[in-house]
């Protein structure tokens, strides 16, 4: 088995991505306060095709060298947006008929490896704070409270790993549904 060459991989450019069907995914970031986590979640964002990151309260934007650190150029591809405040935001999505999912640890959550996507939906995942985790009011707002069901000691993943995890199992599930 040979690794492939970076020229072997089929990339879109830029022009070919911004084109490209996106999927039904919007991603939420409540007051992130790690440049590196946002960059992160920016690539895994342009790796799924997600339509649309909202960047909320204290989030910071692009451009900024620490989030193009991790975000290796895909905040030039994927759409995004600042807003000051994330329940404006959910309010918003969910008049636009967008079913907002937290993730979270929370009273009747729903485990990510038993949640099953709506097909023709559009689904917006919000990912919170690195200490305080999605706001009450945004979790108590959500349409659903979605865990990563977690075995260990810590019960505690970085969020650009929760970003990984569910963006990952959420896109497999819609994929399957087409």
């Amino acid at each position: 088995m040979r690794k492939l060459k970076n020229s072997e991989l089929d990339r879109l450019s830029v022009e070919d991505f911004k084109d490209t069907k996106k999927t039904p995914l919007i991603i939420v970031l409540d007051n992130i306060r790690s440049l590196n986590n946002i960059g992160s979640v920016f690539r895994t964002s342009d790796a799924f095709l997600i339509e649309k990151i909202y960047l909320c309260g204290i989030t910071a934007t692009p451009p900024h060298k620490d989030i193009h650190k991790t975000a290796l150029g895909s905040t030039e591809t994927v759409a995004w947006e600042h807003a000051e405040h994330t329940l404006d935001v959910v309010e918003k999505l969910q008049a636009e008929n967008v079913k907002v999912l937290s993730i979270e640890q929370a009273e009747h959550a729903t485990m990510l490896d038993t949640f099953s996507p709506e097909a023709d939906t559009t689904y917006a995942l919000v990912f919170g704070n690195e200490v305080k985790g999605v706001a009450q009011d945004v979790v108590s707002k959500s349409d659903m409270v979605i865990e990563i069901p977690q075995f260990g000691t810590k019960h505690s993943l970085n969020i650009s790993v929760s970003a990984g995890v569910v963006i990952w199992d959420v896109f497999s599930k819609m994929k399957a549904l087409n």
